[in-house]
């Protein structure tokens, strides 16, 4: 069994918040737009780190993580992708990508939209943590917790963080 954090958008920004989740779980994967320095804090935390880079990001986060994400946890498939659409709403690459992996579970951010929605069509459960950083349009700072066992998902939570323009060091 693993416990997971699932997070994404934080554009250089961590707090306390953040973080004390982070040091509860066994996985961290984030769907990109680190931003400067936040890979560095969970480096620091010593737990296996899974992402990909988003748009925002630079060079220094490119050489670290793919566009996209492909492995297996737990007996499940799990594909992470910064800017992927959503159920109904996949962009071209994205719909390809799904149609030959057939993922379990599919990450994706950019949006800044909280959303987890079993998609039936492709199998998948698609989960979208929202923002968990403080730029954007987006009211609260969100990420997912859930547990991963024997090809199941569950006891999966919202985590609300404050509000996006609360900050707390």
């Amino acid at each position: 069994m693993k416990k997971i954090v699932i997070i994404s958008d934080t554009h250089g920004f961590t707090d306390k918040n953040i973080i004390k989740y982070c040091e509860q779980a066994d996985e961290i994967w984030h769907a990109g737009d680190w931003g400067p320095d936040v890979n560095n804090h969970f480096e620091n935390l010593y737990k296996t780190i899974r992402g990909v880079y988003g748009n925002i990001d630079g060079a220094e986060i490119r050489k670290i993580y793919p566009e996209t994400n492909i492995f297996n946890i737990e007996n499940m498939k799990v594909i992470i992708k910064h800017i992927g659409g959503y159920p109904q709403n996949y962009n071209i690459e994205t719909k390809k990508m799904l149609s030959i992996e057939k993922p379990s579970i599919l990450i994706c951010g950019h949006s800044h939209i909280l959303r987890v929605i079993n998609d039936r069509q492709n199998n998948c459960l698609y989960i979208n943590p929202g923002a968990a950083g403080i730029y954007g349009f987006h009211k609260k700072r969100t990420l997912i917790t859930c547990k991963i066992d024997n090809g199941k998902i569950f006891d999966m939570n919202v985590v609300e963080l404050g509000n996006r323009n609360t900050l707390e060091k």
